[in-house]
């Protein structure tokens, strides 16, 4: 018999990776506040993201999950918001048009404020203190003041999410996705690239099949989907106090959904079978992902796939690989196979980007751009060789033109790092080294890698 869950039966299980919050009375009156404000997101978006996943399960679409880290509360702006879903456009059509499959576009966006962290506490010079989780939790300042868990900033995160996704749904749908515009969407620092050059022939060779639509008497104007985007929000379901506060029975299905993003996954450090976070997420009807790292058995890979996914849906769970470069073939192909001689619907997509993460000389955390192709050839060989449906790419990465990973088009290397590193949390891919990406990408499924 199937155990009783409610928004709040989580409580009864073990949280890692919780804030301490200092004083309980705040923490619920901020929760409060919270759970009284409106959804961010509606339930029957969330099917819809549903469905389009559906066609990625079954080979006949692709996923872009990617954005930042972890967004801040200090770097908000409208212009960082366009520049990101820009990058996240140009990605998607580059694969798109060189796959010939559509891509379903999920931003980490609009609620990726918190960090799981390996230790309670870290050492900046002689101070040792809280480690910082997230701008949704504390503040990177390097002070004991500045670390303390303040249950305000669930307030805040709200209210960020909630102008995030009003920006996404004006880009998206107000003209700035349109189509016919995809020259427009190449960035100054882009263009002077051979990616960008090579991303503004395919933009061309676009705008003459629209021209060529239009001359034969194809009204284009009167398509939407050349007009309009639907791009997705998501985020790792950390902070299970304000996931409860957003979480809101739908008037249509009577089906409980998370309304704080579309698509919720779970970490790495909180996969537990046993543990708060896949009980609380096992009830609500978006659609979720788990992050699979080297240590992952077949056998406990099944029993996630029931316990998320018991009806066995379609577009339900999405499973992550963050394998490493050299470990990801291997690693990864007996729990392909495992899943499919299960017949479980799930979608397989890589994050090449946690595993492959080390410290240059100078303290800075990065990633090595060949790195990152390396560990998606090989989650690529790896679903070939098991004959399942490589679905997707899951990637941190910003439009701003910073020097954070090294290796791509610019070849950065860790001297350059210091130059504009500016993320609160781990390295990302700059507009360039994204743009290659996806270039590389459509290359490597197209000859199986």
């Amino acid at each position: 018999m199937a155990r009783r869950w409610a928004p709040d039966s989580w409580r009864s299980f073990t949280a890692l990776q919780q804030p301490d919050w200092p004083d309980a009375g705040a923490l619920e009156m901020a929760l409060k506040q919270v759970a009284g404000f409106p959804p961010l997101v509606f339930a029957g978006e969330a099917r819809s993201l549903q469905g389009s996943l559906a066609k990625v399960a079954a080979g006949n679409a692709f996923l872009l999950q990617a954005g930042d880290c972890a967004e801040s509360f200090e770097e908000f702006s409208a212009v960082n918001i366009r520049e990101k879903l820009r990058v996240i456009l140009q990605m998607a059509v580059v694969l798109t048009y060189s796959m010939g499959v559509p891509v379903v576009k999920i931003g980490r966006m609009a609620g990726q404020f918190a960090k799981p962290r390996s230790s309670a506490t870290e050492k900046i010079g002689d101070l040792e203190l809280p480690s910082f989780r997230g701008h949704i939790v504390n503040d990177l300042l390097p002070t004991a003041a500045a670390r303390i868990p303040n249950p305000e900033r669930l307030v805040q995160a709200y209210h960020q999410s909630a102008s995030t996704l009003n920006l996404l749904r004006a880009f998206t749908k107000g003209g700035f996705a349109d189509l016919s515009r995809v020259t427009a969407w190449t960035q100054e620092f882009v263009a002077s690239s051979p990616e960008g050059r090579r991303y503004e022939e395919l933009s061309m060779e676009i705008e003459r099949a629209l021209q060529f639509m239009h001359a034969c008497g194809v009204d284009t104007d009167s398509f939407p989907m050349l007009h309009e985007v639907d791009v997705y929000t998501s985020h790792e379901a950390l902070i299970l106090g304000y996931e409860e506060a957003l979480t809101r029975q739908d008037s249509l299905t009577g089906q409980w959904y998370d309304c704080s993003a579309h698509m919720l996954w779970i970490g790495e450090r909180t996969r537990q079978l046993d543990g708060a976070h896949v009980e609380f997420l096992r009830g609500v009807g978006n659609p979720l992902g788990c992050k699979v790292g080297p240590t992952t058995s077949p056998e406990w890979v099944l029993e996630l796939c029931q316990v998320l996914n018991p009806a066995r849906i379609p577009g339900r769970l999405t499973l992550i690989s963050r394998m490493g470069a050299d470990k990801v073939e291997d690693s990864l192909r007996p729990l392909l196979r495992a899943v499919k001689d299960a017949d479980q619907p799930v979608v397989w997509a890589c994050d090449p980007m946690h595993a492959n993460t080390f410290t240059a000389p100078n303290g800075r955390k990065t990633r090595h751009f060949e790195d990152v192709v390396a560990e998606i050839a090989g989650f690529v060989r790896a679903n070939k060789a098991e004959g399942t449906w490589p679905g997707g790419i899951h990637i941190e990465l910003t439009g701003e033109d910073v020097t954070e990973c090294t290796g791509g088009t610019d070849d950065l290397t860790q001297d350059d790092l210091d130059d504009r590193y500016e993320t609160i949390c781990d390295p990302r891919l700059n507009g360039r080294q994204s743009l290659d990406l996806a270039f590389r990408v459509a290359e490597l499924i197209r000859a199986g890698a």
